[in-house]
């Protein structure tokens, strides 16, 4: 009787479904940036245009050409830009630490629009990171040939605290300076929080006398 169960259980063929599936691996493929920055902050979109002008610029620095007709050849790329893709252009420029380039795009942009100081702030960070200081004041020179738009508080005190990380003491006093020049504190009382970031900045940077005069005529608690 033995026997026979073992004969039984090896004639017993193996139970197969009739229609196999056939078993899956599931692939992983990941992507990355091919160099070491990471890849454009989310919402960030840059139109065909606006990329073809970075990586135009990005060509003319390599070719050593320092004459006028690389001056007439940004030119050229750049005013076929409306303003959107000029900022889209200046912006990914300043994230790659491109700064030389993003002020040229910048210098374009003020020749055909108004600007604000949020986007003078914006500069400020981006040179400020390269530790280049000439440019910054320069900047700031450039501010006080005019009258900035101290209604929109939160661009000034972006341009102040941009100041202030850069360490530019000088270029901080002057753009107060400029601030009560264009009616900052005139007309109405100024912020609570733009005057507390402004008399810190001051006298963070060693503007001590400047910081208490601010305090004493607008008051920070």
């Amino acid at each position: 009787m033995a026997a026979s169960f073992s004969s039984s259980l090896h004639s017993t063929p193996f139970i197969t479904s009739p229609n196999p599936k056939p078993f899956k691996y599931a692939a992983v493929i990941r992507c990355g940036p091919r160099g070491k920055r990471g890849p454009l902050v989310k919402g960030r979109v840059l139109s065909i245009e606006a990329i073809q002008a970075v990586q135009a610029l990005k060509r003319l620095t390599r070719s050593d050409d320092t004459s006028e007709s690389s001056d007439a050849f940004v030119a050229r790329t750049l005013s076929r830009l409306i303003k959107n893709d000029l900022v889209a252009a200046m912006d990914e420029l300043l994230r790659q630490d491109r700064c030389d380039l993003a002020l040229k795009v910048f210098d374009i942009i003020k020749s055909e629009y108004a600007v604000g100081l949020d986007k003078y702030a914006g500069i400020v960070n981006g040179l400020g990171r390269l530790k280049m200081w000439d440019e910054i004041d320069g900047l700031v020179r450039d501010l006080d040939g005019g009258v900035i738009d101290c209604v929109d508080e939160k661009s000034v005190v972006k341009m102040l605290k941009a100041l202030t990380e850069s360490g530019r003491a000088e270029s901080l006093a002057m753009m107060y300076e400029i601030m009560k020049r264009s009616g900052w504190g005139v007309a109405a009382r100024p912020d609570e929080y733009t005057v507390r970031v402004l008399s810190r900045g001051l006298r963070r940077l060693g503007k001590v006398k400047l910081a208490d005069q601010v305090e004493a005529e607008f008051g920070t608690n």
